[in-house]
């Protein structure tokens, strides 16, 4: 009786440490093709665009012909347009931002992120390619936001370096709550659901700040919350850059708030797309 031979199973090939790897000019390829894809699709969908063409328009009116008048008082609204601006602008960001979360949402409903999964991208390139474009919708937001400003009688005392220093101060910080959002619609099941728990965010935020009103005529202790609230250290470091006044601290705190955001949200909407792909 002979013994069988037994053959051992082939062995599978280690595989480098670098294998899959992406560098960085890849990634940034990559990050360019999809932001491309992004904004053929506000091309292919001109009604994407709505939110920020009328919403600086339709808010600023709001605010200035029913607040102006009890803030600034009767008469006086083109004051009260130099203190909501720049408070607007924050208020701009966050709710642009939100669309973030919702457009990554549908993106799963739809099954684009099944394609993602079968070509050799960086996960993360993905998210930035959203980011950068709602970047580019949140700067037509501010150049309109701007415009009806300037119409209405906002006045600038500083210069235009300090301006271009508010937009972009107020861009980094849009940004940063992106990740926020992000994660929300990585999170829900539906695009309802993002808008849903985005309100209950954004609400509190926007109006328990100083955009709209000085926080000295709020209760003692919404004036705590207020003074916490990164969305006042953002309007009034740009209301400072746009009329002077000290800015170091609002603006530091802005920095701050931004980094802090990013560090703690960023790696986790990355960790919970790869899982979701």
């Amino acid at each position: 009786m002979s013994a069988a031979t037994v053959t051992p199973a082939a062995t599978p090939a280690k595989v480098r440490d670098d294998e899959g790897r992406i560098g960085l000019r890849a990634n940034l390829r990559h990050i360019g093709a999809l932001a491309r894809r992004n904004a053929l699709q506000i091309k292919q969908d001109p009604e994407s665009m709505f939110d920020v063409l009328f919403m600086p328009i339709i808010f600023t009116l709001l605010f200035v012909f029913v607040f102006g008048g009890a803030v600034a008082g009767k008469g006086h609204q083109a004051e009260y347009v130099s203190y909501l601006v720049p408070g607007l602008m924050a208020m701009m960001g966050m709710n642009v931002s939100m669309a973030v979360g919702t457009g990554i949402n549908e993106d799963f409903q739809k099954g684009v992120m099944d394609r993602f999964r079968t070509m050799p991208i960086a996960r993360s390139s993905v998210l930035v390619a959203k980011i950068v474009v709602e970047v580019g919708r949140m700067m037509v937001a501010f150049t309109i936001l701007l415009i009806v400003g300037f119409l209405l009688g906002l006045s600038v005392e500083t210069s235009a370096l300090h301006v271009l220093g508010a937009i972009g101060l107020s861009l980094l910080f849009g940004a940063s709550l992106m990740w926020i959002f992000i994660l929300i619609g990585l999170t829900v099941k539906t695009a309802q659901a993002v808008q849903g728990m985005a309100m209950l965010v954004l609400m509190p935020l926007q109006f328990g700040s100083s955009i709209f009103t000085p926080p000295s005529t709020m209760p003692g202790w919404l004036q705590t919350f207020t003074d916490y609230n990164p969305l006042s250290n953002l309007a009034d470091a740009a209301r400072g850059l746009f009329i002077g006044g000290p800015i170091a601290q609002d603006v530091w705190m802005t920095l701050g708030w931004a980094a802090l955001i990013t560090l703690v949200t960023a790696p986790l909407a990355i960790s919970k797309f790869r899982r979701k792909t």
